[in-house]
């Protein structure tokens, strides 16, 4: 028979006998292909329809004008839009709101105001169309409203109906008189006087959207324009490009966390091909003696772990597009991250970026496969036809280990690249790579410290664990990389949930808090400032403080910095401080900022903010007295006392009210008072402090909940690792067990040794997974976590859960090790002492 036929039936032949081995391997990459596609489809799928839904109702521009205090002044279109430079230009006016059908659910909406005669040509999808019997002046009617098809289908109306909007604590009755063909969510277009007398926003603007005379310079014009000194101007794709930015962290961090399936999966691909080449070592050396190179049969066994790879890949890129849809479906483009709200994207698949994740799967099991590649390629031949094949161990290369543990430590002190913790992710996995490697030095170390014991079973099962140390790197690899992973895991969140409610405590000292139904972020909704004197003189109040929220415009590159004015007499005791606090000068406004605001601004204490506080007017000079924790926003905050606010804008406007209740004070009473201020009562949310911590822990179990999965999933492969390597050196002892029985050991003692192996080898792999994983932990917590989302946490070691966990593996190591030594105890051990007689 040719060779080449030979090796057909040599490969076929293994796979048929053994279907499951390779499957477990196969499993192993799909699931790490499948779910590192998935998160990629799904972020991309919520970005490409978020930034559609913008263009939609963005138009195409050539810029946007903004104020970096939120509105501009109306006295601006006039002079820009007379500019020669300027070929139109188109006012618009845009808040968030609540809206619903007469009776009917409330929905969120985005309202714009619009000059119908002049945003044909920059934003024609806002333009209305008039329902078949209105009249044409309805286009200007101050009770006249134009839905898109989401807001339609949303709320239940059609054309000819009535809706009603919220604006404050009351319900505003409108006629839908139209449509626009504006996509994505909910959007609702009036006259722009009409929105601007609605909102109470009169002679203020939202922004001016600007198309250039063609051949014109945008910068020589923005020049020419002379624009005040609060004027930004943005590109027209700056909305989606800031929310890229924002979420880009998060969905990069998404990924990394679902490519730890991939990563041990390529550990057990390791393992199932170090096992085939264990069984077939004999079989190897006849192809080597039948004219098979060395170099060939490094090839044939890359080759197996290049089929594992495309099997592994082709079918978790189809599992991948599958999850991803259904996520979609279920969950919302933002899979709990609250960067595209609204926002229901459809599956939007990617061939190129199929091509790359099928790539990493395949480059994952040829990783994997290269060691036993490299042990096939050594065999000798003569001598494995005798049975003297050499064992399959790693090499031994001193100092490796300890130089990518140094290099990771080095790496973990770089900053982050364009944003990212890239140097912090590299640092992981040199932690990884070089804890596993030091495997069979800490197995010398360790169990050199151990006591020989008195049992003859238990003294041989230590003494070859001891010195046979190199092999286990293929064993316990697996469950040091898995277990190591876990525990960081557990460590991080962990870490950030413990630090979380200490911050809830913190920032959330009142009894009762009270706001509009629609939420702090509903631009046209706010509390009426006269509520504030109408509910202290409640009884059962005893004090009530309000809350202010605004967004200022810092840099138009990045997101609005939120403005949080409170009462702010003991700022050491109503905030969560980190770091010093600097007296400001005397007379100066003091403000104290998020950690979000220090990367990105370089807003230190003791440093000056210009603070565009006022449409029109000259930025405030603020002094940074400290530093505040501020875990729901990670683009920045600046805090400052409500009075100041008050003075230096003038506005009253509340968006939520803190009451403290007195001793003896009925709850139920003091709500139904508060509901009596309002027009309607359901437009009043109240949450107890107990309440909001609950439902807040709730929303943050729920969005790690998938890191539990993805530690279960690395701790099964790694097992399934252990199981593999037993199998393989079974195989290879198979005369040394024989030899054993023939001694005088019984079945129930030689399974005694392979389990005393496999609790030795696994109790120093948990030791070192733990080990490595709280060094890991510290990077995640301490360099990737304030280098993505700008905040730092305190490191809390789980000790009770981290110990179960490592007591779990220990256990489950040493039963899989146990039945996968089920063959060493069988007829054909005692037989195979016979092959050398």
């Amino acid at each position: 028979m040719p060779l080449a036929a030979l090796l057909r039936v040599y490969s076929a032949g293994e796979w048929r006998q053994h279907p499951w081995r390779h499957a477990t391997a196969v499993l192993a990459v799909l699931l790490g292909v499948a779910l590192s596609f998935a998160v990629h489809l799904i972020n991309q799928s919520a970005l490409s329809e978020f930034s559609a839904a913008v263009r939609s109702v963005n138009g195409q521009p050539d810029l946007e004008l903004r104020g970096a205090a939120g509105d501009l002044d109306e006295d601006l279109y006039a002079r820009v839009a007379a500019h020669p430079t300027v070929e139109h230009a188109s006012p618009v006016i845009e808040a968030g709101t609540l809206a619903r059908r007469p009776g009917g659910e409330r929905q969120r909406l985005r309202l714009l105001g619009v000059d119908a005669l002049a945003a044909g040509p920059l934003a024609p999808a806002l333009v209305p169309r008039l329902a078949d019997g209105q009249d044409r002046l309805d286009l200007f009617a101050n009770d006249a409203i134009s839905l898109n098809a989401a807001a339609q289908q949303a709320l239940g109306v059609a054309p000819g109906e009535t809706v009603e909007v919220q604006v404050g604590l009351q319900w505003r009755r409108l006629r839908v008189v139209g449509s626009v063909s504006a996509a994505g969510t909910p959007v609702g277009v009036m006259d722009i006087g009409a929105a601007q007398w609605l909102l109470g926003r009169l002679g203020r603007l939202s922004r001016l959207d600007l198309r250039f005379v063609p051949g014109t310079d945008p910068a020589q014009a923005l020049a020419a324009l002379d624009l005040p000194a609060d004027v930004r101007a943005a590109e027209p794709d700056a909305a989606t490009q800031r929310v890229s930015n924002v979420s880009r962290a998060y969905r990069v961090n998404l990924t990394v966390l679902s490519l730890v399936a991939l990563f041990t999966g390529g550990f057990l691909v390791f393992s199932v091909l170090s096992l085939s080449v264990a069984r077939r070592q004999q079989q190897l050396a006849l192809l080597g003696v039948l004219g098979l190179a060395a170099h060939e049969r490094l090839k044939l066994v890359l080759a197996e772990a290049a089929l594992v790879g495309l099997l592994g890949s082709t079918l978790g890129l189809a599992a991948g597009t599958a999850l991803a849809a259904l996520a979609l479906r279920l969950l919302g483009g933002d899979l709990g991250g609250g960067y595209f709200p609204g926002v229901a994207p459809s599956l939007q698949f990617s061939a190129t970026a199929a091509l790359a994740y099928g790539a990493l799967g395949l480059l994952a099991a040829l990783a994997g496969g290269w060691v036993p590649a490299r042990a096939a390629q050594a065999i000798a031949p003569a001598q494995a036809l005798k049975g003297l094949g050499g064992r399959l161990s790693a090499a031994n290369r001193r100092g490796l280990g300890a130089a990518l543990l140094a290099t990771g430590v080095v790496l973990a002190l770089l900053p982050p690249v364009a944003g990212m913790p890239v140097f912090a992710y590299l640092s992981v996995a040199a932690l990884l790579i070089g804890g596993i490697a030091c495997v069979p030095d800490a197995v010398a170390l360790l169990l050199r410290l151990w006591p020989a014991p008195r049992s003859a079973q238990a003294l041989l099962a230590l003494e070859r664990a001891r010195r046979m140390r190199h092999t286990a790197t293929v064993a316990v690899a697996g469950v040091v990389a898995s277990l190591s992973l876990a525990v960081a895991l557990t460590v991080m969140v962990a870490s950030f949930r413990d630090s979380v409610s200490r911050w809830l405590d913190a920032v959330l000292p009142a009894d009762l808090y009270v706001r509009t139904s629609a939420g702090a972020t509903a631009d046209a909704v706010h509390l009426p400032p006269e509520m504030v004197q109408a509910a202290t003189a409640l009884p059962g109040v005893a004090r009530v403080e309000a809350l202010r929220v605004t967004t200022l415009a810092l840099d138009p590159a990045r997101p609005g910095v939120a403005l949080i004015a409170r009462p702010l007499d003991q700022p050491e005791r109503r905030l969560p401080l980190a770091g010093e606090l600097r007296p400001a000068p005397p007379g100066a406004l003091a403000v104290f900022v998020s950690e979000a605001m220090v990367d990105l601004y370089g807003a230190r204490p003791g440093t000056v903010l210009a603070l565009p506080l006022v449409p029109g007017r000259p930025p405030v000079t603020a002094h940074v007295r400290g530093v505040w924790r501020d875990y729901a926003r990670q683009h920045g905050s600046v805090v400052l006392d409500h009075d100041d606010f008050v003075r230096l804008t003038g506005d009253r406007r509340v968006n939520e009210l803190a009451l403290w209740l007195a001793d003896d004070a009925d709850l139920a009473a003091v709500q139904a008072g508060l509901r009596a201020l309002a027009d309607d009562p359901a437009l009043l949310d109240f949450a107890s402090v107990g309440e909001i911590r609950a439902r807040s822990l709730q929303i943050f179990d729920r969005s790690f909940a998938v890191t539990y999965w993805l530690q279960a999933v690395a701790i099964g492969i790694g097992l399934f690792g252990v199981a593999a390597s037993f199998s393989a050196q079974v195989l290879a002892r198979r005369k040394e067990f024989g030899l054993l029985r023939h001694l005088g050991f019984t079945r129930a003692q030689v399974l005694a040794v392979v389990a005393g192996e496999g609790a030795a080898w696994t109790a120093v792999g948990a030791l070192l997974g733990v080990t490595l994983g709280l060094a890991v932990s510290v990077v995640l917590v301490h360099v990737v976590n304030p280098q993505s989302f700008h905040w730092s946490m305190d490191l809390l070691l789980p000790w009770a859960r981290l110990l179960a966990l490592a007591a779990a593996v220990v256990v489950a190591g040493t039963v899989t090790a146990c039945l996968a030594g089920r063959a060493a105890a069988s007829p054909s051990a005692v037989l195979a002492v016979k092959e050398d007689w």
